[in-house]
């Protein structure tokens, strides 16, 4: 695949093909349930196997930039089509506030068909259900800007696509991947992966909201409107329960692009660049998961800034 191709498509592709595009992807994720590859999938959540390859990337918020940026440093594309050991993650929030997210759904959706066994798509909180949307939401008005008259149609697929990413990816003793946070409802796996389904939406909005605080052990109100606070006790307990080691999310921007709390136990990637956000870096992680870390500041190393 050719990433230049790829981004020249995104810039010039129509409201039609979009569609076409986004019912293929929805058709696929439909059909994802069992073993595939070098992961499991039961309900909403992705089991990966501990070996090979990642390349973990945060928000994009519509930064077709970023997310080139991100593809080409990482070489990722070359080493997917090279070995099957590789997953390529992405943490959710794939548009609003960027000028370029209908480009940047195109690029991750033609990635997801190319590498079905290989892409993984989980769900952010600009990724919600109509009653967990974020706000301002300006996705509808840049369909319509973009597309014309099948802005509104094209637009209305998108929320069939929201219902089929992913609440979490999780790697056995090692990592737990959300977009938001955790709580303490999450007692095992299948918690986390049933939050959809039954309508539990308490803890949907934490997965796709919530942030850590260092300030509290418990869980306190979140200045977002939705969500909650949660702090270093939450993460040691549910860490503990999932037999996981770090948490990684997105969710935050950071000035470098990538923050480390609770004591190394959770990684903040943010993957954009530029207004409305203010942050220096973007950054992305690219992981050799075999690897057995117990302290997010000893992935530094696979921590890649620009």
């Amino acid at each position: 695949m050719d990433l230049s191709l790829l981004v020249e498509d995104s810039l010039n592709i129509q409201g039609y093909d979009f569609i076409k595009t986004v019912d293929s992807a929805v058709s696929l994720l439909r059909k994802e349930k069992g073993r595939l590859g070098n992961f499991s999938v039961t309900n909403r959540l992705v089991e990966l196997q501990p070996t090979g390859e990642a390349l973990v990337v945060g928000d994009l918020h519509g930064d077709l930039t970023s997310l080139t940026t991100i593809l080409q440093k990482s070489a990722f594309i070359e080493k997917m089509e090279k070995t099957k050991e590789t997953t390529l993650i992405f943490l959710g929030d794939y548009g609003d506030r960027g000028e370029r997210s209908a480009e940047v759904y195109y690029v991750i959706l033609r990635l997801k068909l190319a590498f079905p066994l290989q892409v993984v798509l989980l769900r952010g909180n600009h990724e919600g259900t109509r009653d967990l949307m974020a706000y301002p939401h300006d996705l509808p008005i840049q369909f319509q800007r973009r597309f014309g008259e099948g802005g509104r149609m094209a637009y209305e697929r998108m929320h069939l696509l929201f219902a089929c990413l992913y609440n979490a990816l999780y790697v056995k003793e090692r990592y737990l991947m959300v977009h938001g946070g955790i709580s303490p409802q999450i007692s095992s796996l299948q918690d986390i992966a049933q939050a959809q389904e039954n309508q539990n939406e308490a803890l949907l909005e934490d997965l796709l909201w919530s942030d850590p605080d260092e300030s509290e052990w418990g869980m306190s109100s979140s200045p977002r409107g939705a969500g909650k606070l949660f702090g270093r006790r939450v993460t040691e307990d549910v860490l503990r329960e999932l037999n996981a080691k770090i948490l990684i999310r997105g969710h935050e921007s950071a000035s470098d692009g990538f923050r480390i709390n609770h004591e190394g136990k959770v990684l903040t990637l943010f993957s954009r660049k530029g207004s409305p956000y203010f942050n220096r870096f973007g950054a992305y992680l690219q992981l050799p998961l075999s690897e057995e870390i117990d302290d997010a500041t000893r992935l530094m190393s696979w921590i890649h800034k620009f």
